[in-house]
Parts: structure tokens; sequence; C-alpha cells
């Protein structure tokens, strides 16, 4: 089969490789299309490496149909040759077939293309752990999501709407701030004119998921509410802060690092299964869908990663496979 290898040079080129083997428990999916990720661009430059066992090609998301079950898998769940499904994977979603476990696939909602069930499983999953499970995110809670021309909160905002929690979200101009009205944030901080601490002192937030970082973390503490929880999966604006480690005992304030890569197999699928059972059913009626902003073909997946290192997507890039 083919996929996107990662060259010495750190291009990308799409050439042959041996075919996935299936082991115990797993499925293989003829992959339709994959979703495209920053987590891919960091394993692109060497600072992201998949988990073991794992392909050495980058793809954390794909869609596709199931193209042959192992014993193990038919004993332990319901799926069938010829499904379509999507899949969360710790890697290898950028070629022709792969092989995964069958607890990271789910059904493709009703109503959803192929190209939008690629976007679903590492986005929504991320999303899905980050708000409730780690955010304990309920009705009536206020969130702060940053980075709000992102796929992730492309996904993030519609979902937390979608069960009752208030959003706030930052975007860098007035113009990406247009660009993401359909999602239907509460409040849109532009920070080309907009200071969020400022913005902060107004709110009343208790979640925030900070894929951010940076300098001025430290100084948002004191405007957030009592119990926040603060939840760093990332930090593109600068990897330090300064910490008044007063304002976090005395607010009670719960700082989490969270990656969803890296967590067991058992978690992944946990949140899978939740998805199918309590997302899955607003995507179909619209309520929460992603924002697919370009697709390219496979063979231009350099061309995907460099839209999302300038910045320019509003939402998710998606790769097409067949």
């Amino acid at each position: 089969m083919k996929a996107v290898i990662i060259t010495e040079d750190k291009n990308l080129r799409w050439s042959e490789v041996a075919d996935p083997v299936m082991a115990a428990g797993e499925v293989l999916v003829e992959i339709h299309a994959s979703g495209v990720n920053r987590a891919d661009l960091m394993q692109r430059v060497g600072n992201y490496p998949p988990p073991p066992g794992c392909p050495d090609w980058p793809g954390l998301e794909v869609s596709g149909i199931i193209k042959a079950i192992s014993e193990e898998a038919k004993s332990e769940s319901n799926m069938q040759v010829g499904d379509k499904v999507c899949a969360l994977l710790g890697g290898g979603g950028y070629a022709e077939y792969v092989s995964v476990h069958h607890s990271m696939l789910m059904p493709v909602p009703d109503g959803v293309s192929m190209i939008e069930a690629a976007a679903l499983p590492e986005a929504f999953a991320a999303g899905y752990l980050n708000l409730f499970m780690e955010g304990g995110g309920k009705y009536g809670d206020t969130l702060l999501m940053h980075a709000g021309a992102s796929g992730l909160a492309s996904v993030i905002i519609p979902m937390a709407k979608a069960f009752g929690i208030r959003v706030i979200t930052s975007v860098l101009t007035a113009e990406i701030a247009e660009k993401i009205k359909h999602l239907n944030a509460d409040v849109v901080i532009d920070t080309s004119v907009q200071d969020v601490v400022e913005v902060l002192k107004k709110e009343s937030v208790n979640i925030v998921i900070d894929c951010l970082g940076g300098e001025k973390t430290g100084e948002c503490f004191n405007h957030v509410e009592y119990g926040c929880r603060w939840i760093i999966i990332a930090a593109l604006a600068g990897e330090l802060t300064t910490v008044n480690l007063r304002t976090l005992y005395m607010k009670n304030i719960r700082l989490i690092g969270s990656t969803l890569r890296s967590k067991p197999l058992q978690i992944k699928a946990e949140i899978l299964a939740r998805l199918v059972s309590e997302v899955w059913p607003k995507v179909s009626s619209g309520e929460v869908r992603p924002t697919v902003y370009k697709t390219f073909p496979i063979e231009q997946a350099i061309e995907a990663h460099k839209l999302l290192e300038d910045g320019k997507s509003i939402g998710k890039v998606v790769l097409i496979v067949k």
C-alpha cells in the first residue's frame, strides 16, 4: 500500500510501504479520508513521536470502510465487513489502509459524509475529554476556549453550546471573528484590540481549555471563578508564565495538563463509547458538526500542513485518500 512518509529533510512523500498486519482484536480499515491535526506537524519536525507499535507516518483520525476483522474483534464487537466507520489512531492515518483495535472505531453518524467523518474522532474525543472528563463541564458553566479558529475549537464550541455551556473564545483579528460566527460563541475576544485579562474581569469563567499558554496565563488566574479547571493542551504562545501560588490554592484552581494521544487504550475506548451514546445523536441532528475548511488530495499533505502552519485555516483540514 501507499502512505505519507516523513523524509529526512522533514518533507512528506506519498510512497510504498508494507501492508498493515492485523493483531488480535484489530480491524483492517480501507481509508477514505484523514483529518489533519497540529500533532501531525509536531511529529513531522520530530517533537511528537507516535506511541510504541504505531506506524511511523502521521495521521490521528480517519474515515473508511471495514475490510477485514480479526477473530477476537468479531467476538468482542458487533462490527461487520463493509461498515462505514471513523477511527481514532495513535498514528498511521495518512495511508491507504490501517489496522486498528476495534474499540477505537465508531460508526459514521447518520447524514455525515466520509470527509466530515474524518474530522470527527480526534477533535471530538479531545473535546469530550477536556470539556467533560477533565473539565467537569455541566449545564450553566462558562468556558473560555482559546484559538476560536482552530479545528478543535470548531468542535468544542458547538459541543459546549449543545450541552448548555456558555462559551467565550479568542481570535487574532476581527476578520477571523466574522468567519467563526456560525459557531455561535457567546463572546468572541478580538485580541488585536482587546485584552483577555480585561475581559475575564467581567466574566465568570469556570473552565478554560488553553492551547496557547504564554506569559499572560498566570495573570488570568486572578480573574477566574473559585474552583476553575484550567486545562493546558498546548503552549503555542509560549511555555513559560509566572503563577502566584497563593492565588492557585486560595481559589482552588485546578491546573491540568492533558493530551489525548498518550491516554491508555481503555480510557480512549471509554471516551469513544461516550461520544457515540451522548454526542452522535447531536451530530446526526446537525446540532454539532465539524467545520471542514478545506480538503487536499493525500499527495498534497505538505500543502495541508502549510495551511495549518500559516494559521490560515478556520476549522478542520482533511486529506482525501479514496
